[in-house]
């Protein structure tokens, strides 16, 4: 059993049987990152920061939700928004929250492929991110499905009718899903479970886990530099901190991220007051009928680039494609394969590939909500043509990559 001495304080006692020193030490105090990055390393604290008041305004809006099919509509939209003092506000802030969000990984994802920041010993930390923008994407899903309005359901319906694979017709595991024929009681009780407490908890330790992979091989920089963290830590302690090359992540990175995040909150409460519309489907403002389908289903703005991918292809080969891009991305570490650790824009062929590919995913979600007809087709098919092509060059045109 460990020696244990009579504590002076609450902090000597808490420390003798958590170790909290030692885990602020590790984890905040001697966590060093480089000085030559700019504020989009703050997106991971942006990120979390968000997570944290989607976690909050969503405890609120529990509190007079009805997961019920003939009250939950009612519930959302007369008495949280009518009924419920500030429940209009608590609303707003959780549907821009829940868009806002995915506009902030979008950001984290593309400036970690820019700066290569998924490279040499760091492939674990692109793994869990993307693991964490797959959870984060269930999550959203799940409580798209909450309001139980015309787009709720109908693209619910969509959605879970992907897991019939195609021709091989496996209705059976899409009814499993749902819990009946069609999204009912059962469908929504389950997607409520998932969304209040399984993806969340998944989303917490997911979180942790990304951190956790920050950890040894330490936040990549936006030159590519090779750092010596553990020479560069002992300048900065022994008081060098001008001439070191990094900085501790409490409270030196902790104070920058604090800036980054108090200017992205007068946007975010800028959205909240007066341009709240952008996250709320004006559809979805009409109550779920299975007798009437919407002409136009689409999901969210931040599965449209998928969703693209699916539309121009039959059946099978749409499906096919869909699969592939949700897991594509999870492959780049290995797909880049040159040794070099630089921004994109040292890396020659690499850099139109980058540019190429942001592009073309901004077309896919441009065409994704715009009806499958005429040349909103045809530019859709080749945007998606182009996806695949970036993807299948991307090994050839990095294997040969000059040093830098």
């Amino acid at each position: 059993m460990a020696h244990f001495e009579k504590a002076r304080n609450l902090h000597e006692w808490l420390d003798q049987r958590l170790a909290i020193d030692t885990l602020d030490r590790v984890l905040a105090k001697e966590y060093w990152i480089p000085k030559n990055i700019n504020f989009l390393w703050a997106m991971g604290m942006v990120l979390a920061f968000t997570f944290g008041i989607l976690l909050v305004s969503g405890i609120f809006l529990l509190m007079y939700y009805q997961p019920n099919v003939n009250l939950a509509f009612d519930s959302v939209n007369y008495t949280i928004m009518r009924e419920v003092e500030f429940g209009w506000l608590w609303r707003h802030v959780h549907a821009v929250a829940a868009s806002v969000v995915f506009l902030i990984i979008y950001i984290h994802m593309f400036t970690g492929i820019y700066y290569g920041s998924y490279k040499k010993g760091r492939e674990l930390i692109w793994i869990s991110g993307m693991l964490l923008f797959v959870t984060f994407s269930a999550e959203a899903f799940s409580g798209y499905m909450l309001p139980w309005g015309q787009m709720s359901y109908w693209a619910g319906m969509v959605i879970t009718n992907l897991f019939s694979a195609g021709s091989l017709e496996l209705n059976g595991l899409v009814e499993w899903i749902r819990g009946d024929y069609a999204p009912g009681q059962a469908f929504l009780d389950r997607f409520f479970m998932l969304h209040v407490l399984l993806l969340p908890l998944a989303i917490l330790g997911l979180i942790g886990l990304h951190f956790g992979t920050l950890r040894i091989p330490h936040v990549n920089n936006q030159d590519g530099e090779e750092i010596d963290f553990e020479a560069e830590a002992a300048k900065y302690k022994a008081g060098n901190k001008k001439e070191a090359k990094v900085i501790a992540f409490a409270n030196d990175f902790m104070s920058k991220d604090m800036f980054v995040l108090s200017v992205y909150l007068i946007f975010f409460f800028y959205l909240v007051f007066w341009h709240y519309g952008f996250a709320m489907d004006p559809i979805n403002f009409d109550p779920a009928d299975p007798m009437k389908t919407p002409p136009h289903i689409y999901p969210e703005w931040y599965f449209l680039w998928s969703y693209e991918i699916l539309r121009p292809f039959p059946k099978d080969p749409g499906l096919v494609a869909f699969g592939i891009a949700q897991v594509i991305f999870f492959m780049l570490p290995f797909l880049d394969r040159s040794p070099n650790v630089a921004p994109a824009n040292r890396r020659g062929k690499f850099m139109i590939w980058f540019w190429v590919m942001l592009v073309d995913m901004i077309v896919l979600t441009i065409m994704g909500k715009l009806p499958p007809e005429g040349i909103f087709n045809t530019i859709g098919l080749l945007a998606t043509i182009v996806f695949f092509a970036l993807w299948i060059s991307l090994p050839i045109i990095t294997k040969n990559e000059k040093a830098v």
